[in-house]
């Protein structure tokens, strides 16, 4: 087995709400469904049969734009949701927020629970500080890198050896100790119309996809899978196992 440091863990990145904007934390469990409490909700269209019924930014870019939190952070089980939309505020089980959303795409659309997650793949998603400023300088403007909705972004060196796609089939560990925990690094992350949309105001930029497709062989981030539990806190040291 090699072991390399690539970095410390600079942001926890918790998303209640599924395509909902999210909430920053200064640690978190990592359970066997993910991080605790990721994605744990979204909406669903209700007429829609297929397996993908969410209501995501790919139907209604605002979306992005209504933030989630956990009124109690540490019991994201039990703990109600708040939600902030612009200058409005709502609770998540509120029929009026449902109904808002609903009109804005011209159907019913309802509220479902589900406590291991509602992924589109993997339960975790990890990102390097090195990417968001190669996309940026391949696209020609300013990425935000709340774009890429990394559950943790890991500060690392610049430049493309320090890129997260390169971690793909190691194990990463946060922290120090017999109990840290540890994520597999499973798949690159292929990339959809989510990161083409800006996440303060909805609007779309196309190019953005494009740049990332032609040049980036359309992968930001990496899927990953638990591997041992434990806690993951702003600041660990983090390690790639091979």
């Amino acid at each position: 087995m090699t072991t390399q440091d690539i970095g410390t863990v600079k942001q926890i990145n918790r998303y209640p709400v599924k395509s909902f904007g999210g909430e920053g934390l200064p640690s978190a469990e990592l359970k066997w469904s993910g991080i605790d409490g990721d994605r744990q909700y979204a909406f669903h269209k209700v007429a829609d049969g297929s397996r993908f019924p969410w209501l995501t930014g790919r139907a209604l870019s605002q979306i992005v734009t209504y933030t989630a939190r956990f009124a109690d952070p540490a019991d994201p089980r039990k703990s109600t949701v708040r939600v902030t939309a612009g200058k409005d505020e709502f609770s998540l089980r509120d029929p009026i927020l449902a109904k808002r959303l609903g009109d804005a795409i011209g159907e019913e659309v309802r509220l479902i629970q589900i406590g291991r997650g509602i992924f589109d793949t993997m339960p975790v998603s990890v990102m390097a500080t090195a990417t968001p400023p190669l996309v940026e300088a391949a696209a020609g403007v300013p990425i935000d890198p709340r774009r890429f909705r990394a559950n943790l972004v890991i500060e690392t060196p610049s430049g493309e050896a320090a890129r997260e796609t390169h971690w793909v089939g190691g194990t990463l560990v946060f922290g120090d100790g017999p109990d840290a925990a540890k994520l597999l690094v499973s798949s690159p992350i292929d990339r959809c119309v989510m990161i083409t949309i800006d996440p303060d105001t909805g609007e779309r930029n196309p190019a953005i996809l494009r740049t990332v497709v032609e040049r980036f062989d359309n992968f930001i981030a990496s899927r990953c899978s638990p591997a041992v539990l434990g806690t993951i806190k702003v600041g660990d040291r983090v390690r790639l196992e091979r």
